[in-house]
C-alpha cells in the first residue's frame, strides 16, 4: 500500500516538475578547522509547508537525503554526514504510515573531510533528496557540487559549481534584471488562468471530425462497421459490439500514445516547448511540410507511410480477440496517415505553440482528435442500420480533400511568418501576409465555382446549393481578409481582424505604417529601463511576458487591449513593460551568463528569448504566455494575482483595477 501511494506522489511530482515546481533551494560553504581539515556545511532552504527527509529512513518509507562524494585518495572523511537538529520534526507520517523524521524551512548538514595528499584536485559530489508538502512530492537525484583545493588556498567552493548556482547567482540576477527573485512581495491569491486545454481538446475533435470526411477514412465506416456486425446490418451480436466499442476506444487510445514523447520533453525543462514551437529552423520545416501536404491534397502525388509499417499491423489484425482489434486501430491509423497526417501535423503545431503546457495540451488535441474518428464505428456498430443513411462514397470526397488543401497552403504561411518574426527578418509584414490569404482564399473560392481544377476533379456540370453557398461564404472571408486594410486612427496602422488575431502578423509589423507597440502604446522591451521610466513618473508597472509567435497574446493585444473600457488604463495608468520570451535577437557579450535550469542543468543565455524567459521562471515560477504582472513602480511589490489568457474584458479590467486600487493605497 505505502508503495503504491508513493508511485502516486512520484506521478504527481511528474506533473507539478512541468510546472516549475522547486520549493528547495541548495548552498554549500567550507569551513575550516585545522590545517588539514575542513567541514563541509550543505544547507537547504525549504519553501513554507514543504519538507525534506532525514538521512535515515526505515524501509519502505520516503526517500532519504543523501550527501555522496566521489572517493579519491586525496582526502578521507571523517564520519557520516552530521544533520543539525535545527527545524527537525519526527512524528507519525500519514501518507507513509510510519513515524519519520523532517526538516521544515531551514536544514544543515555538515560533512568532515581531512587532506590526505597536499596537491591541488577536485572534489565532486552529489545532494539527492526528495521533497514533500500535504498533496505533492518530487525527488531530485541530481544536484552535483564541485570544490577545489590547492595548497596556497585552500578548500573552496568552484565557481561552476551547479549547486551552487542553483538560482542564477545574485551578480547575474542583478547584471541581468538590476534586482533579486526574494525581493519582490507576492501577492497570495489564485491567479486568473485560461480554459486552453478544453479549446484544444474542441479543435482536436473538429480536426476528427474534417478527417472524417476525407477520402482515406470515409470508406473505411461502412468495411469495418460490416467486419464487426458480421456484414449484417440489421442486427448486431454482444461480441460484436464489444470489439466494435474496443475497436474506437483503441483508436483514442493510439492517438493518445503519440503525444507521450512530448511529456518527456516537458519534464527536461520548463520552456523546452516554447524553444521548439518558436525555433526558426522547425518553423521553416513545418511550412515546407505544409506546402508538401497541401499539394498532395490537391492530388498531384500520394503521401503514403512505408508499405512495411502496414504490413506488420494487417498481420497482427489476424490475432485474435483484443489484441487483433487494436492492431485492427492501428491499420486504420497508418492507412489513413496520408489525409489525417496534415490535420495531426497541424493539431501539435499548434500545442507546440499553445501558451503554456503544450505536452498537455497535444494530449486534449489528441484525445478529441481520436475521440472524433473513432466514435463513428462505435455507434455504427450499436445501430447498423443507420449506415444505410450516409452518403455513398465519390466526388464529394476529392472537394473535402481539396479544401483542407488550400487551409493547408494558408496555415504554412502561419509558420513562415513565426520564424520570421522571431528572427526579425521582415518578409511577411502584414501587407503581405493578407495578400498571400487572399490569393489562396480566391483560389478556393474559384475551385468551388468550378472554375479552377485539379487532377482527379470531376467536371462541375451543376452546382448544388450546398457548394454554391459554401463559395459565397469563402467569398466573403475573401472580402473580410481585405478590410484588413482599413486604417485605424487610434493605432495609426490597419485595423486588426478579429478571426485572424494570433494566425495573422501583428498589425504593427506593416510595411507602410510600422509600429513596434501594440495599439501605439508607449511600450518598453527591457525590464531595466522600464522600471526606471515607471519611477521617474510614479505609475505601476504591467508586465507583460509576451512572444512574437504567441497565438493569444495576439489576440489580447488586438481584441481586448483596445476595448474603450481597458485603453485608458494603459494610455494613462501604467507603465507597460512588454518582454518577448521567444526574440531570437543575440544578447551581448557580457549578459551572456550561464544559469541553471530549474529542471536540472545548465544553460547559456544567448538572446533575448533566454534571457526574459529565464527571468519570467525564476522571478514568478511560471513559463505560460501571455502572463501578466502587475508591479509597484520600484518593481518590489505585486499589486494583483498575476493573470493569464483573460479573454473577457471584465475580468481584465477588474485585474488592473485592483492593481491600480492597491498602488493608490501604498
Amino acid at each position: 500500500m505505502k508503495k503504491f501511494l508513493f508511485l502516486i506522489l512520484l506521478a504527481t511530482a511528474a506533473q507539478s516538475f512541468a510546472q516549475i515546481l522547486n520549493p528547495v533551494k541548495w548552498e554549500v560553504s567550507v569551513e575550516p578547522v585545522s590545517s588539514s581539515e575542513y567541514a563541509l556545511v550543505f544547507t537547504a532552504d525549504i519553501e513554507k509547508n514543504w519538507a525534506i527527509y532525514a538521512q535515515f529512513v526505515e524501509e519502505g518509507g520516503p526517500l532519504p537525503t543523501v550527501i555522496s562524494l566521489e572517493p579519491s585518495t586525496n582526502f578521507a572523511t571523517l564520519g557520516s554526514p552530521l544533520e543539525k537538529d535545527l527545524n527537525k520534526v519526527t512524528k507519525h507520517d500519514s501518507i507513509f504510515e510510519m513515524t519519520v523524521s523532517k526538516f521544515y524551512n531551514r536544514a544543515v548538514f555538515v560533512q568532515r573531510i581531512k587532506i590526505v595528499r597536499d596537491a591541488a584536485f577536485e572534489l565532486k559530489g552529489n545532494i539527492e533528496y526528495m521533497t514533500c508538502d500535504d498533496s505533492r512530492c518530487t525527488y531530485m537525484p541530481d544536484n552535483p557540487f564541485k570544490l577545489n583545493y590547492s595548497p596556497q588556498n585552500g578548500l573552496v567552493v568552484a565557481q561552476t559549481s551547479i549547486l551552487k548556482s542553483k538560482t542564477a547567482p545574485e551578480s547575474s540576477n542583478i547584471l541581468l534584471y538590476g534586482m533579486q527573485p526574494n525581493q519582490i512581495q507576492s501577492f497570495d491569491q489564485i491567479p486568473i488562468t485560461s480554459n486552453s486545454l478544453w479549446r484544444i481538446f474542441s479543435l482536436g475533435i473538429l480536426g476528427g471530425l474534417l478527417a472524417l470526411l476525407t477520402p482515406c477514412v470515409f470508406p473505411m465506416i461502412p468495411l469495418t462497421v460490416s467486419f464487426f456486425t458480421k456484414k449484417d446490418t440489421n442486427s448486431v451480436s454482444n461480441s460484436s459490439l464489444i470489439k466494435a466499442l474496443l475497436y474506437g476506444f483503441f483508436i483514442v487510445l493510439v492517438y493518445l500514445l503519440l503525444s507521450i514523447p512530448f511529456h518527456l520533453l516537458d519534464s527536461v525543462n520548463p520552456d523546452i516547448l516554447n524553444e521548439i514551437s518558436t525555433n526558426v529552423w522547425l518553423n521553416i520545416i513545418f511550412f515546407l511540410i505544409f506546402i508538401v501536404f497541401a499539394f498532395s491534397f490537391f492530388g498531384y502525388y500520394e503521401l503514403t507511410l512505408p508499405s512495411r509499417w502496414t504490413n506488420f499491423t494487417s498481420k497482427g489484425e489476424g490475432i485474435g480477440g483484443v489484441l487483433g482489434v487494436f492492431f485492427m486501430a492501428l491499420t486504420l491509423s497508418i492507412v489513413s496517415f496520408s489525409c489525417t497526417g496534415p490535420i495531426l501535423g497541424s493539431l501539435l503545431a499548434g500545442s507546440l505553440s499553445a501558451d503554456g503546457g503544450g505536452a498537455w495540451q497535444l494530449t486534449a488535441g489528441m484525445a478529441g482528435f481520436g475521440m472524433a474518428l473513432g466514435l463513428p464505428f462505435a455507434v455504427f456498430a450499436m445501430f447498423p442500420n443507420m449506415l444505410k443513411s450516409l452518403p455513398k462514397s465519390g466526388g464529394w470526397l476529392n472537394t473535402t480533400k481539396v479544401i483542407l488543401g488550400f487551409l493547408e497552403l494558408a496555415l504554412a504561411f502561419k509558420f513562415l511568418s513565426n520564424a520570421d518574426l522571431v528572427q526579425h527578418w521582415g518578409l511577411l509584414k502584414i501587407e503581405v501576409f493578407l495578400g498571400i490569404w487572399i490569393i489562396v482564399f480566391l483560389g478556393l473560392t474559384l475551385y468551388i465555382f468550378g472554375i479552377l481544377k485539379f487532377p482527379h476533379d470531376s467536371p462541375v456540370k451543376k452546382l448544388s446549393f450546398l457548394r454554391a453557398s459554401s463559395g459565397f461564404l469563402v467569398l466573403a472571408f475573401v472580402v473580410y481578409l481585405g478590410s484588413g486594410f482599413k486604417f485605424d486612427k487610434n493605432t495609426k496602422t490597419f485595423t486588426p481582424l478579429t478571426l485572424l488575431s494570433g494566425l495573422a502578423p501583428p498589425v504593427g509589423h506593416s510595411i507602410l505604417y510600422p509600429n513596434d507597440t501594440p495599439n501605439n502604446f508607449k511600450s518598453f522591451k527591457d525590464f531595466k529601463k522600464g522600471v526606471a521610466y515607471a519611477k521617474k513618473v510614479n505609475k505601476p508597472i504591467l508586465l507583460d511576458f509576451t512572444g512574437y509567435a504567441c497565438v493569444n497574446c495576439r489576440k489580447m493585444e488586438e481584441i481586448v487591449w483596445p476595448k474603450p473600457t481597458i485603453r485608458p488604463y494603459f494610455e494613462n495608468e501604467f507603465v507597460l513593460i512588454s518582454l518577448y520570451v521567444d526574440d531570437k535577437k543575440e544578447l551581448p557579450n557580457s549578459e551572456k551568463v550561464q544559469v541553471n535550469r530549474l529542471g536540472g542543468g545548465t544553460r547559456t543565455l544567448l538572446n533575448f528569448g533566454h534571457k526574459w524567459s529565464h527571468f519570467q521562471t525564476e522571478f514568478f515560477q511560471s513559463n505560460a504566455q501571455p502572463y501578466y504582472v502587475l508591479l509597484s513602480p520600484d518593481a518590489k511589490m505585486e499589486l494583483a494575482p498575476k493573470a493569464g489568457y483573460t479573454p473577457k474584458e471584465e475580468d481584465y479590467e477588474a485585474f488592473l483595477k485592483l492593481g491600480l486600487e492597491n498602488f493608490k493605497s501604498l
